[in-house]
C-alpha cells in the first residue's frame, strides 16, 4: 500500500478573517467625479452626471459626497454663466443705444445715454 493521498475536488475554505472579495465600490461614485471635472469645463454635462450619479448612490443605500460637489459646483457656474450673459447683454445694449444717438447727431459732440455722457467722435471712430 501507499501512503500517498490524492487531492480532494472540493478547495479549502480561507482561513477564518480572511476575505477573499474586494469591498464594493460605491455605484454611482466615478460619474460623480467625472460630473465634478466636467462642472468647471461643461457645467450643465456635470450636473447631469452629478445627479445620475446621486441617484444610483442613493439607490444603493450609500452616500456620493462627489456627487453632491458636482451638483452645486455645476449649479454655481451656470448662475455665473446666466449673469454674465445678462450683464453682457445690457453691456452691448449700452454701446448700440450710445452709437445710435451719436449717428443722429453725426460726427462729433457728446450725447447722454442712460445717464452716460458718451463723446460721440470717440464712439463712431472705434
Amino acid at each position: 500500500m501507499s501512503d500517498y493521498t490524492a487531492p480532494s475536488s472540493s478547495p479549502t475554505p480561507p482561513p477564518a478573517g480572511y476575505t477573499s472579495a474586494a469591498p464594493a465600490a460605491t455605484p454611482g461614485k466615478t460619474l460623480g467625479i467625472v460630473g465634478l471635472i466636467l462642472a468647471f469645463f461643461i457645467p450643465l454635462v456635470g450636473l447631469i452626471l452629478g445627479i445620475v450619479g446621486l441617484s444610483q448612490s442613493k439607490k444603493a443605500g450609500r452616500k456620493n459626497g462627489v456627487a453632491v460637489a458636482a451638483i452645486i459646483v455645476s449649479l454655481v457656474f451656470i448662475v455665473i454663466a446666466i449673469v454674465a450673459f445678462i450683464l453682457i447683454g445690457v453691456a452691448a445694449s449700452q454701446g448700440i443705444d450710445a452709437v445710435q444717438a451719436c449717428q443722429t447727431l453725426g460726427e462729433s459732440g457728446t450725447v447722454t445715454v442712460n445717464g452716460v455722457t458718451v463723446e460721440c467722435s470717440t464712439v463712431i471712430n472705434q
